[in-house]
């Protein structure tokens, strides 16, 4: 069986970790990793129109409930990530919260995941996919009203835990 690359090539460039030596694409294995806590957030949020934030905010979805069903949809998807990513490890989630607050300034909502786990191998995944599928959740109960929603600014904002220890997004500017 062909090895992994080294995370670090000759000319010391960082390798992909799913490459193999042959160029195949293969799961890591973890086995041989330290069992630590795990956390990672991540954001997102849906643009739309002033008057869908409005029909959303006071409950009058045809529907239902938007943020509520968002929330539920989220939390299902973080459960679910390594059924959905090819080569994504199913790991044992210890928490996942899924925020949903309404940005006047977009005018949209603003979706925020945060995944905890304590194992061999992170959890961006699970926040990141957390995150698109509660996104993509206001889009699907709310596009009868507007079909010109975006989703937008999907990314990981922080994790912890593991080898690599602490990392943090940039602020993005305005």
């Amino acid at each position: 069986m062909a090895s992994a690359r080294n995370d670090v090539d000759a000319s010391g460039v960082k390798s992909l970790t799913h490459i193999g030596v042959e160029g195949e694409a293969r799961m890591v294995d973890v086995g041989d990793k330290a069992a630590t806590s795990r956390v990672a957030i991540a954001e997102g949020r849906v643009r739309m129109a002033p008057t869908t934030l409005a029909t959303i905010l006071v409950g009058d979805a045809k529907k239902g409930d938007v943020i509520g069903a968002a929330r539920i949809a989220g939390i299902m998807a973080a459960k679910k990530t390594s059924e959905l990513i090819p080569l994504c490890h199913p790991i044992a989630l210890s928490s996942v919260v899924v925020d949903i607050a309404p940005d006047e300034a977009l005018p949209g909502l603003s979706v925020r995941a945060e995944a905890r786990s304590f194992g061999p191998t992170g959890v961006e995944m699970e926040a990141l996919t957390a995150v698109a599928v509660a996104c993509l959740t206001i889009y699907d109960m709310a596009k009868a009203v507007d079909r010109g929603m975006s989703v937008e600014g999907v990314r990981l904002l922080e994790k912890r835990g593991g080898k690599s220890g602490e990392w943090r997004a940039q602020e993005l500017k305005s």
